[in-house]
C-alpha cells in the first residue's frame, strides 16, 4: 500500500539486452501479462537517445495543446473518426459522456515498415479511414521538428516491441498447441496499422478539486477501458505546469546540436506530480485498483484484446484509467503528457483461432463503441 492509500506494486521488469538474447524466463511473463497480473512489462536499459527523444516529443504535447484553435482545426480529420491529428471531446468513454479532458493526437507509424508511407494501404478496406486516411502534420513553421521527433521516437519504440512480441512468441509456442511460429513477432514487425497517441491531459478545472468529486470521478482523464492492439508501448508521463513553463521558454525554435534541424525546446518537467495519487490506475485481476509508475528512463509494454484473442488468454488485457492531478499551489495548472504506441495486426490479420474475424471487423466495432 503506497503513502497515499492506494494499493501500489512493483511491475515486472527486463533489460533489453535480455529480450535482444533471448532469456526472459517465461515465469517472467506470466507474472507480467498472465491471468493474475497487471498485464504490464516495463523494458530498462534502453538506449541513451530515449530520455531525450521522450522530454523532446512530451514537450511538444503541450506546445500543441496550447496552439490556437485555428491552428488546431487543421489538424482535424473527422472523416477519420478524429482517429488521425487532432482530437478533443470527440470520444465516449463513459456512457454519454464526451472526453473533453483529454486531447489527442493520432499519427499511423505505417512509416516504420515503408518511410514513404503515412497510412494502411486503402485498396481492400475503402470505408476504413481510421487506419487508411494518411496523417496531418503540423506545419514546420507552427511546430518545428514535431514530425521527425514524433517518428524517431516512435520507431525506437516499435523495435522494443519486436523484442517483446518474440519473447511472447517464445511462450505462446511452447504453450499453445498449433501457434505460428514467430507469429506475434510477424505482426508487430510488418504492421501498417500500428497507431501513436500523443496524449495532453489538460490541467483539470479548479471546480472538480472538492473532494466529493475527487471519488467519484477517479478516472476524469481517461476513463476505464482496454486497449484493443497487441502491445502498448507507453513513455512515463511528464508532468508541466503550464502557468510557468510556456512562459518561460521562446517559442522560437533552436538549431538542434544533432543535426536534426529546427526544435522547439524541451519544456520544464517537474520532478513528481504534485498530487500522488494522479496517473496510471489498473484494475488487477483480484479486483484491485492499482496505481504503475513507469520510471522516466524505461518504456512499459501493456497486454490489449487482440492479444488476448491471438494468445487464447494465456495473456490478458487489462482495464485501466489515468486520474487527473489537483494542484496544490494557488494558480498553477499542471497538466501530464504522454505517449501511447499501439502496435496491431494489419487490416487483413486474422486475430481469433478459428480464423474468422480479421483486425478490421475487430477495430471496427471498438471505434464504432467508443467514437
Amino acid at each position: 500500500m503506497a503513502a497515499n492509500g492506494v494499493a501500489a506494486q512493483a511491475a515486472v521488469s527486463v533489460s533489453l539486452e535480455e529480450l535482444r538474447a533471448g532469456t526472459v524466463p517465461f515465469s517472467k511473463l506470466e507474472d507480467a501479462f498472465g491471468p493474475s497480473s497487471l498485464g504490464i512489462l516495463v523494458v530498462k536499459d534502453l538506449p541513451s537517445k530515449f530520455v531525450e527523444l521522450r522530454q523532446r516529443l512530451l514537450s511538444y504535447a503541450s506546445y500543441l495543446a496550447n496552439l490556437p484553435e485555428s491552428e488546431l482545426a487543421k489538424l482535424e480529420c473527422a472523416e477519420a473518426k478524429y482517429l488521425v491529428g487532432w482530437s478533443l471531446g470527440k470520444e465516449t468513454l463513459r456512457s454519454g459522456h464526451y472526453d473533453t479532458l483529454k486531447g489527442s493526437y493520432y499519427v499511423n507509424c505505417a512509416f516504420y515498415t515503408d518511410p514513404n508511407l503515412q497510412s494502411a494501404p486503402s485498396e481492400n478496406y475503402p470505408s476504413f479511414p481510421e487506419y487508411t486516411a494518411p496523417n496531418v502534420w503540423p506545419a514546420e513553421s507552427v511546430l518545428p521538428g514535431y514530425r521527425a521527433t514524433f517518428q524517431e521516437l516512435c520507431t525506437l519504440i516499435i523495435d522494443t516491441a519486436v523484442l517483446v512480441a518474440r519473447a511472447c512468441d517464445r511462450y505462446a509456442e511452447a504453450m499453445i498447441e498449433g501457434y505460428e511460429k514467430g507469429y506475434l513477432e510477424k505482426v508487430v514487425r510488418t504492421s501498417m496499422t500500428t497507431k501513436a497517441r500523443l496524449l495532453h491531459y489538460y490541467p483539470p478545472h479548479e471546480e472538480s478539486s472538492d473532494s466529493t468529486k475527487e471519488e467519484e470521478n477517479e478516472d476524469d482523464w481517461c476513463a476505464t477501458h482496454l486497449d484493443h492492439g497487441c502491445l502498448t508501448g507507453l513513455t512515463s508521463a511528464m508532468f508541466v505546469d503550464e502557468s510557468t513553463a510556456l512562459k518561460k521558454e521562446s517559442k522560437g525554435a533552436y538549431e538542434n546540436d544533432d543535426g536534426d534541424g529546427d526544435l522547439l525546446p524541451p519544456l520544464e518537467e517537474l520532478a513528481a506530480s504534485p498530487d500522488p495519487r494522479a496517473g496510471l490506475y489498473i484494475h488487477s485481476r483480484t479486483n484491485t485498483v492499482t496505481q504503475v509508475r513507469i520510471p522516466r528512463d524505461c518504456l512499459a509494454f501493456q497486454t490489449g484484446e487482440a492479444l488476448q484473442v491471438i494468445t487464447q488468454g494465456r495473456f490478458r488485457a487489462v482495464p485501466h484509467f489515468v486520474r487527473g492531478a489537483r494542484s496544490t499551489r494557488p494558480g498553477s495548472r499542471v497538466a501530464r503528457n504522454t505517449l501511447a504506441v499501439f502496435t496491431q495486426p494489419n487490416l487483413w490479420e486474422m486475430v481469433d483461432a478459428g480464423k474468422k474475424q480479421d483486425f478490421a471487423a475487430f477495430a471496427k466495432e471498438v471505434v464504432e463503441r467508443n467514437h
